[in-house]
């Protein structure tokens, strides 16, 4: 059995090509011919293969490289091996970026899993759905009536796409994801299993069982957001649940009716965001973060993973534990509790040895 390669790469890019994308300045100019065909880790990458080095924990990689050349920081340089070719700039892992995204065009957005154009056999689109030139539908996926789908979009295998959703240009749809009552603008992707548009979870509670409360809101997804697998995203209430654009969601994550995110929030996996959150513009949210319901979280603010939100965070706080609170304020206390352990447990142990 051969071992196959997933992602076709560019014919390459020479050194030279390199320091000129990412502003570098060569260490042997002579050797800006060189041809890059690859990127690699540090300690894998062979004569054709571009890496990059800006942590010492990786020094042994450095020195027994075989990189055909390295993205390295000013500092660092004294450390490389003699013979390494090296492109010095202040940010290496963003030109290594950079260079892949060069190589590896193909990567930046899913494609085909039949490799099909257009609707395949299995497909089911319903006669009044609206689908532009372009638009691929894989097997076994359902594209309701009313549906409007832009060009370049593909809609993956077994996906569902209700009544009346819209979906714009160059989107793709994940195999076995399901899109209803939602809005999707362009480049937007969704990968594999999300959950889109479905009822938000709303009761109103009694002594003699729980009222449904109609969710009669939507879901909006503005452009060029990505959702990770797995990830669901409920449909508003009685308001819409808003996604803004360039907002990044990993995988498995949860957010609740009327939501609201702002541009270019950054939220990893296993967080869950109840019902009326705000996150402002430029939110990053750790992994497996919760926030309770009605919270505003301000422009700019991080919150560190495995938090509890309980309360408004302001815009540029940097915020950490359980409850949350100010970062720095909760690193005091947690300190503070591990010394107060330890003189329990000294006195303790003299209590015990004295008796």
């Amino acid at each position: 059995m051969t071992e196959p390669i997933f992602f076709k790469r560019a014919d390459g890019v020479s050194a030279g090509d390199i320091a000129a994308m990412t502003g570098a300045t060569m260490s042997d100019p002579s050797r800006a011919g060189h041809l890059i065909t690859n990127v690699a880790p540090i300690d894998r990458a062979g004569p054709r293969d571009l890496t990059f080095f800006e942590n010492l924990s990786y020094a042994e990689g450095l020195r027994n490289t075989r990189a055909g050349s390295c993205l390295i920081a000013e500092r660092f340089v004294k450390d490389a091996p003699p013979g390494l070719l090296l492109l010095v700039t202040r940010e290496p892992y963003r030109g290594f970026v950079t260079v892949t995204r060069k190589l590896f065009a193909e990567a930046l957005r899913p494609s085909s899993l039949f490799e099909a154009d257009g609707i395949t056999p299995g497909a089911s689109v319903h006669p009044k759905a609206r689908l532009e030139d372009g638009v691929t539908v894989e097997p076994g996926a359902v594209i309701g009536p009313r549906a409007e789908i832009g060009a370049g979009t593909l809609i993956g295998a077994g996906a569902v796409v209700g009544a009346g959703v819209r979906i714009g240009r160059d989107c793709s749809v994940g195999a076995q994801t399901s899109v209803i009552h939602s809005l999707i603008g362009d480049r937007v992707i969704i990968h594999p299993g999300c959950r889109i548009g479905q009822d938000g979870f709303g009761y109103l509670m009694g002594p003699r069982g729980h009222a449904k409360v109609p969710q009669i809101g939507r879901v909006i997804i503005q452009d060029d957001v990505e959702i990770g697998a797995g990830t669901a995203i409920d449909r508003g209430a009685i308001r819409d649940t808003v996604i803004g654009e360039g907002t990044k969601i990993d995988n498995l994550v949860q957010i609740g009716h009327n939501v609201t995110i702002g541009r270019h929030c950054v939220i990893v996996a296993l967080c869950a965001i109840a019902g009326s959150v705000t996150l402002e513009d430029f939110v990053a949210l750790g992994g497996r973060v919760t926030i309770n319901n009605h919270v505003t979280i301000g422009e700019g603010a991080q919150i560190a993973g495995m938090s509890g939100v309980n309360a408004d965070v302001p815009p540029g706080g940097r915020w950490a534990g359980l409850p949350a609170k100010p970062a720095k304020l909760w690193m005091r206390e947690v300190a503070w509790l591990e010394r107060a352990a330890k003189r329990h447990s000294a006195e303790k142990g003299r209590a015990e040895t004295q008796g």
